[in-house]
């Protein structure tokens, strides 16, 4: 073998247009994870399994970005939580939340809710209203609070459905053509005359008063239901895919990296060992090696991930163990010829310790070997972790793209088209995968004496 210089790989590296590339969409993988580590909260990676921290988004909803690809506009899910707030203290206090929307869809909601925390103390008034873009304003909901002698923070979801709702909202309309029984609360609310959607600008007024009594909204949110949300749609326990996708890309990073550098180095360093010492140490270690290399990897990653655990730390400590045979294998023979070079033989003959003379001598002339390893390794381990996910037996804490799979796999997301539950994640792995592979074959022409020109 012939030692390649790490300047003269720089430069060859340059010269690869595949290597480039490579390292082109490995960039942009690493700032997709900076920005998902930055950008999403730790909580939200945490709740990924948690139904209640996503009961706010809508089911199986298309990105909204589809809606520039068609004639007619799917209505987006709208999550407003910041309203203009308007307080007034006197004999009558007031607190009162305002939400603007500018509706432009060519389809009625869903559905909506308002949801609300307020502190108060004694008898107070709620009331709910909307201002149409035609300028009538319609009375969705009067009601009193719980009464409370003391202060006490009061929290309430109000739902399109709620009974008081859609009747105020028939006396409204009671007297227009396309009324009946069974028309939802939201569609009369965003429907004109002829019962086509009105669209422009509503306001959604929400007043809370109270007589010598302060009152205070302390948050309060609304929700107008749609088809379309986020950058990547949602799936069917209403989690945002978006979060999935860009947690799922520092975790495949770091599973792919992990346990590419772990079994490189584990192998090299074995494999050199047992070249270097030679005689029956070689032959022992050999055989051992042929051991683990002829047991079936998927079924033992299954059967440990079953009996032991499905933790995603431990599955990259088991691809470790099933990923360093084959470079042990390799370093061995490349370790076979260097031994016989005069530099080692007169390192033998100095009384140099074994360790060193590997360390120092044998293994920094395989390192542009192992870097091409490393970088070919990466894709296997990702798509195994995936593999193992997608039967149900990876870490269901963790929002991995094989995890994402197993459940669009489990809610039957393909037969029912949902295209977008499915797509992305596999193009992420495909993604992640090509850009170890190109980097790999580059570094592999280099460092590869019969590869190279």
């Amino acid at each position: 073998m012939s030692s390649v210089s790490s300047s003269e790989i720089k430069r060859e590296f340059v010269k690869s247009k595949i290597g480039l590339i490579g390292i082109g969409i490995l960039a942009s993988l690493i700032i997709l994870s900076m920005i998902a580590i930055i950008t999403i909260p730790i909580d939200t990676f945490k709740q990924w399994n948690n139904p209640g921290s996503w009961i706010s988004y809508p089911k199986t909803s298309v990105p909204a970005w589809v809606n520039y690809f068609t004639t007619e506009k799917i209505p987006e899910h709208l999550i407003m939580d910041k309203p203009i707030v308007i307080t007034k203290e006197d004999v009558i206090s007031l607190a009162s939340h305002q939400f603007g929307i500018q509706y432009h869809y060519d389809d009625f909601p869903s559905d909506f809710i308002y949801e609300f925390n307020a502190e108060y103390s004694g008898s107070q008034l709620l009331q709910i209203s909307v201002i149409r873009p035609d300028q009538s304003q319609i009375l969705l909901l009067s009601r009193s609070l719980p009464h409370s002698d003391t202060k006490v923070v009061h929290h309430e979801r109000i739902f399109s459905t709620d009974n008081s709702i859609k009747k105020n909202i028939q006396i409204h309309f009671s007297e227009m053509d396309f009324y009946n029984q069974n028309t939802a609360s939201e569609d009369m609310i965003f429907a004109d005359r002829d019962g086509k959607v009105l669209k422009g600008d509503y306001i959604f007024l929400v007043n809370i008063y109270g007589v010598d009594k302060k009152v205070s909204i302390i948050d309060s949110k609304l929700i107008i239901g749609g088809k379309a949300y986020g950058m990547m749609g949602t799936d069917e326990l209403r989690r945002d895919l978006a979060v999935g996708l860009l947690w799922g890309t520092p975790l495949a990073l770091f599973i792919g990296i992990s346990v590419a550098i772990g079994s490189v180095t584990a192998g090299l360093i074995y494999g050199v060992y047992s070249g270097f010492k030679g005689k029956k140490t070689d032959e022992a270690m050999m055989r051992f090696n042929d051991v683990i290399y002829a047991l079936p990897a998927l079924p033992f990653l299954i059967i440990l991930a079953v009996t032991i655990s499905n933790s995603i730390f431990l599955l990259v400590g088991f691809l470790m163990i099933f990923g360093w045979v084959g470079v042990a294998k390799v370093s061995r023979s490349m370790a076979l010829q260097i031994k016989t070079r005069q530099y080692v033989e007169a390192s033998q003959m100095m009384g140099q310790k074994n360790s060193k003379i590997v360390f120092k001598h044998i293994i920094p002339q395989l390192l542009p070997y192992a870097f091409a390893s490393i970088a070919i390794s990466v894709p296997a381990a990702i798509t195994t972790e995936a593999g193992i996910s997608f039967l149900g037996l990876g870490d269901p804490t963790f929002p991995t793209w094989g995890q994402i799979l197993h459940d669009a796999n489990t809610y039957g997301a393909a037969a029912r088209g949902l295209w977008w539950w499915i797509a992305p994640p596999g193009i992420m792995i495909a993604i992640t995968g090509l850009a170890f592979v190109f980097i790999g074959n580059a570094l592999d022409a280099i460092v590869n004496p019969k590869l190279r020109k």
